[in-house]
């Protein structure tokens, strides 16, 4: 007797893992984006053609690092830049993350969420990793954020490169971590919209904390060979 004599439905075929959404209408929102790694990342989805809005604590810092970057980025305080995006990159200090997140919990209710925030520590011997409470910075942020959907990404990206405007292209691939399909989708689409660029899907939440803590590595690796060494996934 065959599948179908059974009376039981066939099995949908596989969803093609490269078949992303268009991501292209949505507003980027970069909350510490006066920072190194956030006035990167908002200038390359900038360049990409992304509508961006930088956050500061102070719309005057905020509106002061947009003016500087151009191509249409705006600025403001966390809580608008929050409320007016559809999708919001948290670059802002491990020092001050949980205050950030739990200040904003309200703006950031049902928006989807990507930190790439990475606990570090640093001594005599270099950087090295800090395990949050939760578990990583991403787990924390999805503690504090019960009403967003949190994802973990960008965070192995050399603030030097994402803002050399002479670099046309960032060659690396970027482990995007969360809860569900479509999130993880749309932050991989997103990271493909940066030429040089992909998103490569790496699991739950819950491995957040061994990718965050591959940067300690990364710096190490960066100082010995003086170097803005990135990721790359091979045979995917």
């Amino acid at each position: 007797m065959t599948t179908n004599d059974s009376g039981s439905a066939p099995k949908p075929p596989a969803k093609d893992p490269w078949d992303l959404p268009d991501v292209s209408g949505l507003t980027v929102g970069v909350l510490g984006g006066t920072g190194p790694q956030g006035r990167g990342l908002a200038y390359r989805f900038a360049r990409a053609g992304q509508k961006v809005i930088i956050g500061s604590r102070a719309a005057e810092r905020a509106q002061a690092a947009a003016d500087e970057l151009g191509l249409g980025v705006e600025g403001a305080d966390n809580a608008d830049c929050a409320r007016r995006s559809d999708v919001v990159i948290v670059a802002v200090p491990w020092d001050g993350h949980a205050k950030t997140l739990e200040s904003l919990r309200e703006e950031l209710a049902g928006k989807l969420v990507i930190d790439c925030v990475n606990p570090l520590g640093f001594d005599k011997q270099g950087a090295y990793a800090l395990k949050p409470e939760e578990g990583s910075a991403a787990e924390q942020a999805a503690a504090l954020l019960p009403d967003s959907r949190v994802t973990a990404a960008f965070h192995h990206l050399s603030a030097v490169l994402l803002q050399d405007e002479a670099i046309e292209e960032i060659d690396t691939d970027v482990l995007v971590l969360g809860e569900a399909r479509a999130d993880t989708d749309l932050v991989q689409a997103l990271a493909g919209r940066i030429p040089g660029m992909r998103g490569i899907f790496a699991g739950r939440l819950r491995g957040a904390h061994q990718v965050e803590s591959l940067v300690a590595n990364l710096i190490s690796v960066n100082r010995r060979y003086k170097a803005h060494a990135g990721l790359r996934t091979t045979d995917v």
